[in-house]
């Protein structure tokens, strides 16, 4: 017989913890009140983390937190708690960080029991059944037992919890040259795959920003072969099943080395930063297959995972019932030949051709992950079609699949809102408009915009990080603050708009208030008002997402010139200088940090147009990939650094300025253009 269980996690809004909400475990969610009855009962906590799209997460739920056996064991001895990281990346951060000390690797589930302070004594990701429930018994009866055990080893780990994440201050004066950036790149480079694209592995992540960065570096560098490479990974992705052929938008990572099978969960946070990418791509390549990717991608957003209020949704899960009710990963996504040949009839064989119905794009089972191959002008010579013939193939052949499919079971989707992730999407549409100069993508991304100013504003000033159903309750955290600036700063560059400009100023000065260790001259991940955790940590190097920290920089730096702030202009500086030593052995860690090198290595400029026509000229400025320019401008006159005594009377002038000198005003964009140099 089953009982219907109910514990505290049904008052909570994030999918993930309410998949939870009717375990037999006594869950509890992460706030001072359950920090508090730790500390009051003397019970050891167990902190178990995961996100709505982590396939592992479910398998361990059904395996053991379903289980009223396992859940006996954990209520008698244990405060339980659930932990959604997304929606708490600070003690996700902390905790994954003490499995790594304790394990060597990390992943989710993540699962940490502490003592009662919350300090970590014991933990790991994906738990059996019987290894969980025989680790917790030895654990309550050590603690029991002889505690002092516990203790020490507590302290010895949070000794070591605390050095993991100190950024030495850099005493030395700075000093950034491009040859760093080159020995960086010249060893980062033995581990390209010339083949497939990305790094010589698998699984393969995407890892955006680090293609952003090598496409500017080889632009501005004039480095054909790494140009090369960085178009082979573009194309390779676009190529792959890791993007989803037939609705667009890009999953995770792919399992294998060519980008074919993904994991199939769909975040939003990898979309945004793509569609930016792709974007710069497409700008300097003209190459047609990127501008698709932007569009698809962004298809793929405003249908699945955009909500009434212009606010983006975080993820779809990798996991959808089959035709027989279970769950299982990619059924949503594959198809077997059977089908294909029944929803295309005729087509099937060149279909099959052009999407690897075959050995190539064969994965297991029945199953095909449709890849493409060979490029559209390759594939209409071998087959004689011409490509207008081929493109309406093509929309026929999505229509009948992408029907086919609403007829299954969706995948579960993560319907919260976070402010940094809605604002990666948010510049990947100001891209996405920059580039392609559709009103449509600028719209989307203002709409984003005020419902960040609108629904995510505390009244300090500062942000929340979560939003479900017209309620936020989680502090923001640095992230937050970095992105929204960075999208802000984005969005005012493409709009002129003083409005989103001054926000970013705001923002950060928010966040040197509240998170800058002006000792350490780095920011800290949590605000100074949040409770404090085992550690105060500071997330510097690049991930799938970049650092928080990296970001910042990059906008005092760019924040610097718009106010002509001193302050802000050294803060950036000394930012990127205490991290250069560690730079060294790592460059795909530190690649948004070598972006905001490159703003030092190489000229920066400041475009600056005023005057009635600044929105034409924009547009044609904006029609050429300058990395290394920011953009300020008025259709009237205005009294801010940049902008101050260049009004003129029915002209439009062009100022390109350089360490603040400025060269003679032109009326003419080309003109303006030859004065930038790489």
């Amino acid at each position: 017989m089953t009982h219907q269980f109910t514990n505290d996690l049904i008052h909570e809004t994030s999918p993930y913890l309410l998949q939870h909400a009717h375990n037999p475990v006594d869950w509890k969610p992460w706030n001072d009140k359950t920090l508090q009855l730790a500390k009051d009962d003397n019970k050891l906590m167990i902190i178990s983390v995961g996100y709505s799209a982590c396939h592992w997460c479910h398998v361990m739920e059904h395996e053991s937190f379903e289980d009223e056996k396992v859940a006996e064991v954990m209520n008698a001895n244990y405060i339980s708690i659930k932990v959604d990281r997304e929606e708490r990346p600070d003690v996700d951060q902390v905790y994954m960080d003490a499995v790594q000390l304790m394990t060597g690797s990390g992943g989710w589930p993540m699962n940490v029991v502490t003592l009662p302070d919350g300090r970590p004594v014991w933990g790991g990701t994906y738990f059996k059944k019987e290894q969980w429930m025989s680790a917790l018994s030895q654990i309550s009866k050590l603690f029991q037992e002889q505690p002092e055990q516990l203790y020490n080893y507590a302290d010895q780990l949070e000794k070591g919890l605390k050095s993991m994440n100190l950024v030495a201050i850099n005493k030395e004066t700075p000093n950034f040259k491009l040859t760093h950036i080159d020995s960086i790149i010249s060893e980062w480079s033995q581990s390209f795959d010339h083949e497939n694209g990305g790094l010589k592995r698998a699984p393969k992540f995407m890892m955006p920003n680090n293609y952003h960065f090598l496409l500017r570096y080889a632009h501005q560098t004039n480095n054909k072969s790494l140009q090369d490479f960085v178009n082979l990974t573009l194309t390779q992705m676009a190529y792959g099943g890791i993007f989803d052929q037939i609705g667009g938008g890009f999953s995770r990572y792919s399992v294998d080395d060519k980008w074919h099978v993904p994991h199939f969960e769909k975040m939003l946070y990898d979309n945004g930063q793509l569609v930016s990418l792709y974007a710069d791509a497409y700008l300097l390549t003209k190459n047609d297959l990127y501008k698709d990717i932007i569009i698809e991608t962004l298809n793929f957003i405003e249908t699945e995972l955009t909500t009434p209020e212009g606010a983006f949704m975080s993820a779809l899960d990798a996991d959808s019932n089959n035709t027989q009710g279970h769950l299982e990963e990619g059924a949503y996504y594959v198809w077997t030949k059977e089908e294909l040949k029944n929803l295309l009839n005729e087509d099937f064989p060149l279909f099959s051709e052009y999407y690897n119905v075959n050995n190539y794009g064969h994965w297991e089972g029945d199953n095909y992950v449709l890849i493409r191959k060979l490029d559209e002008v390759q594939f209409c010579t071998k087959h004689e079609l011409s490509q207008a013939d081929l493109h309406s193939k093509k929309l026929h052949w999505k229509q009948a699949l992408l029907k086919a499919r609403t007829l299954r079971e969706r995948p579960r989707l993560d319907d919260k809102t976070l402010t940094s992730w809605n604002a990666i999407m948010l510049k990947g549409y100001v891209d996405a408009y920059r580039v392609l100069k559709d009103q449509k993508c600028l719209e989307i991304a203002k709409a984003n915009a005020n419902f960040i100013l609108q629904q995510q504003l505390k009244e300090d000033g500062g942000l929340f990080h979560n939003y479900k159903n017209g309620h936020s309750s989680i502090n923001g955290f640095l992230e937050d603050y970095a992105l929204t600036i960075d999208a802000f700063i984005s969005l005012y560059e493409n709009t002129l708009e003083d409005q989103w400009l001054n926000s970013a100023r705001d923002f950060t000065n928010y966040a040197l208030d509240h998170f800058y260790d002006t000792q350490g001259s780095m920011f800290f991940f949590t605000s100074n008002e949040d409770s404090s955790l085992v550690t105060r940590n500071i997330e510097y190097r690049d991930n799938v997402i970049p650092s928080s920290n990296s970001v910042m920089a990059k906008n005092l730096f760019k924040l610097s010139h718009y106010f002509d702030n001193d302050y802000y202009h050294k803060t950036a500086t000394a930012m990127l200088n205490n991290v250069q030593e560690e730079m060294k052995a790592y460059g795909s860690g530190f690649s948004n940090w070598l972006n905001l090198m490159l703003n030092y290595t190489n000229p920066y400029y400041e475009v600056v147009v005023v005057g009635e026509k600044a929105h034409e000229k924009l547009s044609e400025i904006n029609e050429i990939y300058i990395p290394n320019k920011l953009i300020a401008g008025s259709i009237t006159s205005k009294e801010s650094p940049l902008l101050k005594n260049r009004y003129l009377e029915d002209k439009t002038m062009i100022y390109v300025c350089e360490n603040k000198t400025c060269q003679l005003p032109v009326t003419e964009t080309d003109k303006a253009l030859k004065m930038i140099s790489k």
